[in-house]
């Protein structure tokens, strides 16, 4: 194996464009699949196009102009910043208490971190709608909970606010797992020395977490954050399967609000301008967040 990477590393060296060709199936995918499609949704979103007829034209900036005075994509935007920013605090919260807990041995660790982290593999979509058997009005299991001790059942998704509200959580409590694999690998990186010698120099439990626990953890905390909160924005499979944006528009993410335009109103046209709102407005926050933590990165470090 050394061997064979001390040639890859020759070959390389003595012919600059090896590395060109390494490279380009890799860029062909990037062109084919991410590139490509950006620009038809850019132009498809300047026209009116139902998403099934050869016949179109172009509208100009109609679909935009619609989309600022348009309640439901608000509405929609409103929801995925709570999708985003709150499923992120919580499991950044639940993550990290995971972690800690689970970084000391006891004899059911490696049972406990599959337990918590399996949720992590298992389809969003599958996800909702395991959960939507749970909190369901008609014969869901929560409800038949509370028949058994003769509360009243509980119509959990017919107040849109609440709905997000509940999505939010079930979101965060079956993807934290993701955040707790994350900050184990950043706790079992700092040396224990650090603690030793806070340990020695009178420093309590807090204070070690507060001056040496959080601050060496700024990297996982960074790929975390980002990760989080792309993924919250996201937010598609949860939506459709336990409510599909209803009721009314009240629970849409600007996902799932894309798909209902596209197929369920036949307006390509329009749900591609929305597309393109929401995609910038990610990278926005994405470039943000990241210049953001790598200056606190930079801080620590100087």
């Amino acid at each position: 194996m050394k061997k064979s990477n001390q040639d890859l590393r020759r070959f390389m060296s003595s012919d600059p464009r090896a590395l060109t060709l390494l490279t380009l199936p890799a860029v062909i995918l990037f062109i084919s699949f991410v590139v490509v499609p950006i620009i038809s949704g850019i132009n498809i979103s300047f026209t009116n196009w139902n998403g099934y007829s050869q016949d179109y034209s172009y509208v100009g900036f109609d679909n935009y102009r619609k989309m600022v005075t348009d309640p439901s994509v608000w509405i929609a935007f409103r929801n995925t910043l709570i999708y985003g920013f709150g499923s992120t605090l919580i499991q950044t919260i639940l993550g990290l208490a995971f972690a800690m807990l689970l970084c000391n041995k006891f004899f059911f660790r490696s049972a406990a971190r599959t337990v918590i982290y399996l949720p992590a593999m298992v389809a969003q979509l599958i996800i909702g709608y395991i959960w939507y058997f749970i909190v369901t009005y008609e014969r869901g299991a929560l409800n038949d909970i509370l028949a058994l001790f003769g509360v009243a059942k509980v119509d959990w998704m017919s107040q849109g606010m609440r709905a997000v509200i509940i999505i939010t959580f079930i979101n965060s409590i079956a993807y934290c797992g993701k955040t707790m694999i994350i900050f184990i690998a950043g706790l079992q990186a700092i040396p224990d020395m650090y603690k030793e010698a806070a340990s020695i120099d009178g420093a309590n439990g807090w204070q070690i977490f507060r001056n040496i626990t959080i601050p060496m953890l700024l990297p996982a905390f960074t790929t975390s954050l980002v990760l989080n909160i792309i993924g919250g924005l996201k937010m598609f499979g949860l939506v459709v399967s336990m409510t599909n944006g209803g009721p009314g528009y009240a629970s849409h993410s600007l996902s799932s609000l894309i798909n209902s335009l596209y197929f369920g109103n036949q307006q390509a046209g329009y749900s591609a301008a929305v597309g393109m709102f929401s995609f910038v407005f990610i990278v926005f926050v994405n470039l943000l967040l990241n210049k953001y933590l790598q200056r606190k990165e930079t801080q620590y470090n100087g």
